[in-house]
């Protein structure tokens, strides 16, 4: 994915960054198979709030560890916005049981580990 070590910024080499990049591929991906007239609806809320989380990550690594935690928690924010939209798609049938399944247990893991990053900063 990453090139050399030397030619990155340094939250690239974030498991959480990396783990939530994929999150969010994952999020445009599947959208794309959502009903058209949801554009401006859940589609467009499900993919601002996954790639939220990356985007804060990478955001908030440039800044003092306070203001880093602060755009981690605005990130594990993000993650749990991710889940009532998840439900509703589920509930018109725009996604299937096991993609719901699948997504919500990726919001879950990424939340616990944003969490523990916030944590490990002293």
């Amino acid at each position: 994915m990453v090139k050399d070590s030397k030619e990155i910024f340094s939250f690239e080499k974030l498991r959480v960054y990396q783990d939530s990049l994929n999150f969010s591929k994952k999020i445009y991906k599947l959208t794309k198979k959502f009903p058209k007239d949801e554009i401006f609806g859940i589609t467009s809320q499900l993919r601002r709030a996954a790639s939220f989380v990356p985007l804060n990550i990478a955001e908030g690594s440039s800044l003092t560890k306070t203001e880093f935690k602060n755009f981690l928690r605005k990130s594990r924010g993000s993650l749990y916005e991710c889940i009532p939209i998840l439900s509703i798609a589920l509930e018109n049938r725009y996604l299937a049981d096991d993609q719901f399944e699948m997504l919500h247990k990726n919001c879950l893991r990424l939340a616990k580990s944003v969490s523990a990053l916030i944590n490990s900063i002293k």
